[in-house]
């Protein structure tokens, strides 16, 4: 049986590409659209094709696979991708995990990291049901993609661990780098996983920090596994698959934080982040930063502040700041390592 066809394509084009597409859909049988920051954006048969200003290309509707193959593959990228993945790049859906996280750098709430496991029939159908980076989605996207990967993984082809705020600040002020808890947390995860899928080859993880961080991290069953770092690893099928999970469980956290404080838990770590926490600072006292936040950001100065307090009135885990921050109190809200 043959896999249904695509229905959204994205492509990042280079000037020269850019000015291609531009001149095919120019001339041919497309009627012009009105979408904001876009170059050019037409309606053709059965898709739509918009070229962002930012060199993004969007094709999408029940046509795009057909655009794809017969216009936009042979005129403007000068290569064959789809239908040919698994020949051009085998190894890309070959049996392996892929680690990602989410919350990182985000003030209110967990981190979460998670591996997720693929062969070539679950990247197959992974794509039909549109994993890609998360950075790439809208949360709705995140949570509607995330329930359908979960439903597609089961219990045993992927492993999450979730640190919660209360522990996220215990463990950094035992690590006090966010590289080396996050390794930490990969490391689990790849453990935790090889209990389920034992003969997994191969796992890929972004490039954050020495490939020996997360080495040193792996317990017995997880040192002979093969680690592979790279830049942009979420272009691999299984780590964006990852990242999607991780995402939808931290985007679902922050849901539940906010109705068990009352206050709201925003994303980030913007001028709404503080306001929110200073909410939950003058509600709850200044212990609850502990309880729903990562106490080692800037941020957690600011808002104490705001209420007339400082790191002093936190127990002893909430006074631990990054080694690199140190006093540079007006500097932008960031996490730092």
């Amino acid at each position: 049986m043959n896999a249904p066809a695509r229905t959204v394509f994205t492509y990042k084009l280079d000037a020269g590409q850019q000015k291609l597409l531009r001149e095919l859909l120019t001339l041919g049988n497309f009627k012009p659209c009105q979408v904001p920051h876009t170059v050019i954006a037409v309606e053709g048969a059965d898709c739509r094709i918009n070229l962002y200003t930012s060199g993004k290309c969007l094709v999408q509707g029940r046509g795009a696979q057909d655009f794809v193959l017969f216009y936009l593959e042979p005129v403007v990228l000068g290569a064959a991708g789809v239908g040919y993945e698994e020949t051009l790049q085998p190894e890309a859906v070959a049996p392996h995990m892929g680690i990602d996280e989410s919350g990182k750098g985000d003030f209110f709430g967990p981190l979460v990291a998670c591996a997720a496991y693929v062969n070539p029939d679950l990247a197959r159908t992974m794509r039909e049901i549109g994993v890609k980076d998360c950075k790439q989605l809208a949360d709705k996207q995140v949570l509607a993609i995330g329930a359908r990967l979960r439903d597609l993984l089961g219990r045993n082809r992927y492993a999450m661990v979730a640190i919660g705020a209360e522990a996220y600040n215990r463990l950094y002020a035992k690590f006090r780098n966010v590289n080396s808890l996050l390794a930490w947390a990969h490391a689990r995860c790849i453990e935790n996983l090889l209990e389920t899928v034992a003969d997994c080859p191969r796992a890929v993880a972004d490039q954050f920090g020495s490939e020996q961080v997360i080495k040193r991290a792996l317990m017995k069953k997880g040192r002979s596994i093969v680690l592979e770092q790279r830049h942009k690893a979420e272009s691999d099928i299984a780590v964006a698959a990852a990242s999607v999970l991780a995402r939808e469980a931290f985007l679902r956290s922050l849901l539940r934080l906010g109705g068990e404080l009352g206050v709201a838990a925003p994303k980030g770590a913007s001028e709404q982040v503080r306001a929110a926490a200073v909410a939950l600072v003058r509600k709850h006292g200044p212990e609850a930063l502990l309880r729903a936040c990562k106490c080692h950001f800037r941020t957690t100065d600011q808002v104490l502040a705001a209420c007339g307090k400082s790191r002093a009135d936190l127990p002893p885990e909430g006074r631990v700041v990054s080694r690199t921050m140190e006093p540079k109190a007006d500097s932008a809200p960031r996490a730092q390592a």
